[in-house]
């Protein structure tokens, strides 16, 4: 597998050795953020950057965990999920759901509560998002613990839906996010320890 110092390119590497490095360069850690003994892994400067933009588009979109017909629609995590998964939905003529954090949506809305790295949390959806039925893959920037992707499957299963896979940019390690989500297909861009 491919790698970058200690992180592991995974699917970025199908756009390309020079820009998988290129991407991987505009990434930043910040130590003991959003609380002490927390590195944070921040992928806003690579959208920041008009190349690096285009170029996690592209990985994205080359690295769906299952084939676009077998998904009807894109949902994205609040908040950095946004940024991915509506130009996810709009490159492969699909919608896109928000999943949000509590109390941003008009009711009538269903909501999953969840445990953090660094305490606990609340997303909503609006009840009538979905059609019974519809499969959904839910896209998100990072996948740590799973504690949110994990709900976010709990919410779109109480919607009617059903959950296609899973699609990061990133991938914590050591954290066990992806065997929470075992059951589904799931893709990250790069992953690197926690």
């Amino acid at each position: 597998m491919a790698q970058i110092g200690d992180i592991s390119i995974q699917q970025l590497s199908a756009v390309g050795e020079q820009d998988a490095q290129y991407v991987v360069s505009l990434f930043r850690s910040v130590a003991d953020f959003p609380k002490e003994g927390i590195l944070f892994r921040d992928f806003l400067p690579a959208l920041a950057d008009p190349q690096g933009l285009s170029i996690i588009n592209q990985a994205m979109l080359a690295a769906l965990p299952v084939e676009a017909d077998k998904f009807d629609a894109v949902a994205g995590l609040e908040a950095r999920g946004f940024l991915l998964g509506p130009h996810i939905a709009s490159s492969l003529g699909k919608g896109f759901i928000a999943l949000r954090k509590s109390g941003k949506l008009p009711p009538t809305t269903l909501s999953q509560e969840y445990s953090l790295e660094y305490g606990t949390s609340t997303i909503e959806m609006e009840e009538n998002a979905l059609s019974h039925g519809d499969r959904v893959l839910i896209v998100d920037d990072l996948i740590a613990t799973g504690g949110s992707a994990d709900a976010a499957a709990q919410l779109i299963q109480r919607a009617g839906g059903k959950v296609a896979g899973f699609s990061f940019v990133m991938e914590l390690e050591g954290l066990h996010g992806r065997e929470l989500l075992s059951e589904y297909p799931t893709s990250t861009l790069v992953s690197m320890p926690a």
